[in-house]
């Protein structure tokens, strides 16, 4: 079977781990947590409140070795023992989302992006402008972590994400399924001026390498912000929420042509 054929737990839910996060996600009345689990040296009145907090919410509790715990949250110095899968009612795979009857018109491809603060701010973004979708790949990118959620504001949950391996496949998948790909880089055709297919994916790259040579082979053109100021270049989640509300405005223009006709 291909690794994009199985549905993976991370593109279900969301892992928060320690204390604080799972009580606070516990104690959410918007969120639906899947499982708790407990290391099982985990013992005391933290415990004891998380215990309650589950049974309160309805949430079953699972005990695991404190090893275990470690490794599903992937953050063994801050995750005291206890961990949540938090359902995340938008994520999905990209191949399912592309297959569906109403496949998501333009999306952001993030593409070696390691910053959890960059991720967090580029999904709090992206949602709030109405894009479609945010391809996350499982490698490559940060991991969708507390520090991913707390640079949202929390927004991470409900973020209309779309999961796959890596970036380079997402580009192969988006390519054969019609979109036109378009990386954001310093040079390039203007976005405010750009025409744009109403299929489009854009390709945000790295903090330091940029768009990543495999991605770029597969691009059908790119973009630049134009910057009259002495400055070469915005930050990656800078730079998305430019691009995520000139699409905004691009719609907001479009509706009012066809509403005056």
């Amino acid at each position: 079977m291909h690794e994009t054929d199985t549905v993976s737990p991370k593109d279900r839910f969301l892992t928060v781990y320690g204390r604080k996060p799972v009580l606070e996600a516990l104690d959410d009345p918007d969120l639906r947590v899947d499982k708790v689990i407990l290391a099982d040296t985990a013992r005391g009145a933290g415990a004891a409140e998380i215990q309650r907090a589950a049974k309160a919410a309805g949430v079953p509790v699972r005990r695991a070795s404190a090893h275990r715990v470690k490794v599903l949250a992937g953050n063994g110095k801050q995750d005291q023992g206890v961990l949540a899968d938090v359902v995340a009612p938008r994520m999905r795979p990209l191949r399912t989302a592309l297959s569906s009857d109403a496949p998501p018109a333009q999306v952001l491809v993030l593409d070696g992006i390691t910053t959890p603060a960059n991720v967090g701010m580029i999904l709090r973004t992206a949602t709030a402008a109405g894009v479609d979708g945010v391809v996350v790949p499982r490698r490559g990118v940060a991991a969708l972590d507390p520090l991913v959620v707390k640079a949202s504001a929390g927004v991470a949950f409900r973020a209309p994400m779309l999961r796959c391996a890596t970036a380079p496949e997402a580009a192969e998948l988006l390519a054969r399924t019609g979109y036109r790909l378009y990386g954001l880089a310093a040079s390039g055709d203007s976005l405010f001026d750009a025409e744009l297919p109403k299929r489009a994916a854009f390709v945000l790259g790295g903090e330091t390498a940029g768009v990543s040579e495999e991605v770029a082979a597969q691009l059908d053109g790119w973009l630049s912000i134009p910057m009259p100021g002495a400055v070469e270049s915005l930050n990656v989640s800078a730079a998305a929420a430019v691009l995520c509300f000139e699409l905004v405005r691009r719609e907001t223009a479009r509706s009012a042509r066809r509403a005056s006709r």
